[in-house]
Order: structure tokens, then C-alpha cells, then sequence
């Protein structure tokens, strides 16, 4: 397991409001870190860091297809996505977008703002 991964599942995963983790770095354009059993395929990736850089507007009016699903948008700005079905949040720094998914039952909130705060 990697800083990254560590990170992951010390700061996201044990608060057990979010389910699943990754982190893609954006000039590399791949995952660099995820927990475990958590696949994010490279064209989703791809699709992730052109939401938020070419796509937001029609990210916000017609969701966003993330593994084969797709998310209805409730919120989105220039650092952070939250989409509905299941909960997917999706936040971006300068280097780095995370995806997050939540567990069902959990206030999206509190996701959204233990994701934010990594």
C-alpha cells in the first residue's frame, strides 16, 4: 500500500461514510491511488478531468456516466461535483481530482464534506 492509498482509506474509508476512493492525477492523466477493489478505468478518468475542464455546464444540466451508470448532478462548480445514484463525489485541486462513492444511507453532506476536507 502506497502514502496515497494509506491516505485513502485513514481519512475516507474508516470514517464509514464513504464507501469507495480514488485519486487521479490530472497531468498524468491516470489513477494514481485507490482503495482496495475500487477500478476506475482510464477513459472514466479521461471522462472525470474533462468534466470538470471542458464539460461542467453539461455536466450540471445532463449528469455524468461513471462505470456503465449514470449520475444525476445536484451540484457542481469549478472544484467539486456531487452526483446521485448511489452518491458519487467527485473534488479537484491543482493536481488531483478524488471520486469518491458513499454508502447507502449516509447523509450525501457528510460525504461531500469529509471528501472535501481530504
Amino acid at each position: 500500500m502506497n502514502q496515497l492509498q494509506a491516505l485513502l482509506n485513514d481519512s475516507l474509508i474508516r470514517t464509514k461514510h464513504v464507501e469507495n476512493a480514488a485519486i487521479i492525477n490530472i497531468k498524468e492523466r491516470k489513477v494514481c491511488a485507490s482503495t482496495f477493489g475500487f477500478n476506475v478505468p482510464p477513459e472514466n478518468a479521461l471522462n472525470l478531468i474533462y468534466a470538470f475542464y471542458e464539460n461542467l455546464l453539461q455536466v450540471r444540466r445532463g449528469g455524468l456516466y461513471f462505470k456503465e451508470k449514470y449520475y444525476k448532478c445536484v451540484r457542481a462548480d469549478e472544484h467539486s461535483i456531487y452526483l446521485q445514484n448511489m452518491g458519487l463525489i467527485v473534488v479537484k485541486t491543482k493536481t488531483f481530482i478524488l471520486v469518491a462513492t458513499y454508502r447507502v444511507g449516509m447523509y450525501p453532506s457528510v460525504c461531500v464534506e469529509a471528501v472535501e476536507k481530504l
